[in-house]
């Protein structure tokens, strides 16, 4: 899926794609509008004058590929200040120096949210996490990204080939729901847990991530910088805790 971003620019209205994402067709809205508020282009669902697909649908299926954003006037986005061309893969996402500097530039300052869980319920979370994923049955095939609760249940969950289209996609429905809508729970991960994707949590102001997986070193290192807990591969009877323990009770 390509996304365009239609914005004002010096000489008047413009528009020019910034990303270009393997996906998987669905909640196409939410990725995209989830995308741009992860990446600081958009601070809330305000930003946003317009979103709609255009171009020709696919010959094969009919699924159209490209939604088009529309920034409102006020909005600021000048594109030679991005320090990386946003093109992703489903795979690996964003990688590379330049990318983690942007990023520490990009988070919003703002206190975390309150969040404290027994071992007990996180521990259920992987086949809590499983039963929901309705996709993956049908395919065996796609990752899944789900806000949890201090109880351990399962609010919502997108799923997406891609780890981090499955984690837009939850932020991005949860855009409209007021300020900081998930900073009272915690973000659960099916997969292994990179520094994109805590970056993308860090932007939530969510507090706590949980991954099947294991977490690579930087993410490791910006959950600490941060002071987001990380835990990773969880499972029913074990799980690491990476930085910040003590939200685990």
């Amino acid at each position: 899926m390509e996304i365009r971003l239609g914005f004002r620019g010096p000489e008047g209205p413009t528009e020019q794609s910034i990303s270009v994402t393997m996906r998987t067709p669905g909640d196409d809205f939410d990725l995209a509008v989830g995308f741009l508020f992860t990446e600081g282009v958009i601070a809330d669902p305000g930003d946003v004058a317009d979103i709609e697909h255009c171009g020709p649908p696919s010959p094969d299926k009919g699924i159209r590929n490209v939604v088009k954003v529309t920034l409102r006037d006020h909005v600021g986005f000048d594109p030679g200040h991005l320090l990386r061309h946003f093109f992703t893969s489903s795979s690996c996402g964003v990688c590379g120096k330049a990318s983690l500097d942007a990023v520490r530039v990009q988070i919003p300052p703002g206190e975390r949210g309150d969040f404290v869980i027994g071992a007990a319920p996180l521990q259920r979370l992987p086949a809590t996490l499983r039963t929901a994923q309705t996709e993956f049955d049908r395919t065996g095939g796609l990752h899944a990204s789900a806000c949890f609760d201090t109880e351990g249940h399962i609010h919502r969950l997108r799923e997406d080939v891609g780890r981090h289209n499955a984690l837009d996609k939850l932020i991005g429905s949860y855009l409209g729901d007021g300020p900081a809508p998930l900073s009272g729970f915690g973000i659960l991960l099916s997969g292994r847990a990179s520094f994109e994707l805590i970056q993308k949590v860090a932007m939530t102001r969510a507090a706590f991530v949980a991954a099947v997986g294991p977490p690579s070193s930087l993410a490791v290192e910006m959950a600490e910088e941060l002071g987001i807990t990380l835990v990773g591969f969880l499972k029913a009877q074990t799980f690491n805790v990476y930085v910040q323990p003590a939200r685990i009770v």
